[in-house]
């Protein structure tokens, strides 16, 4: 009996990490980049550059990612404050975006 609340416990606990883990909410903020491939580029640029400036980011912003430790990653509660959060979650859109304007090479004469 005190096996089995032992494996309960840690099966518990293992349970509560999920989606709450630093890994998993910084591997959420890389986004696709074709989703703006259907935005015009210069409306693009416009929405990158206001994103940056509001959040006080670089244009070349990117998501940023933590060590942890080796394997420890899907366990580490994510401690970051929710303005912290967001404004990693606003760099990897501001990344995305960049990605797209790159692979169409918007801004550039031609």
């Amino acid at each position: 009996m005190r096996w089995n609340l032992v494996v309960l416990a840690s099966c518990l606990a293992i349970a509560g990490c999920v989606g709450t883990s630093i890994a998993e909410r910084q591997d959420a903020n890389v986004q696709s980049s074709l989703q703006y491939d259907s935005v015009p580029c210069n409306r693009l640029l416009a929405q990158r550059n206001a994103l940056a400036q509001r959040y006080r980011l670089p244009q070349d912003a990117k998501p940023s990612f933590s060590d942890p430790g080796v394997g420890l990653g899907p366990f580490t509660p994510d401690t970051r404050s929710k303005a912290q959060r967001d404004v990693e979650q606003v760099s990897g859109r501001i990344d995305a975006m960049n990605r797209s304007i790159a692979r169409r090479e918007c801004g550039k004469p031609g």
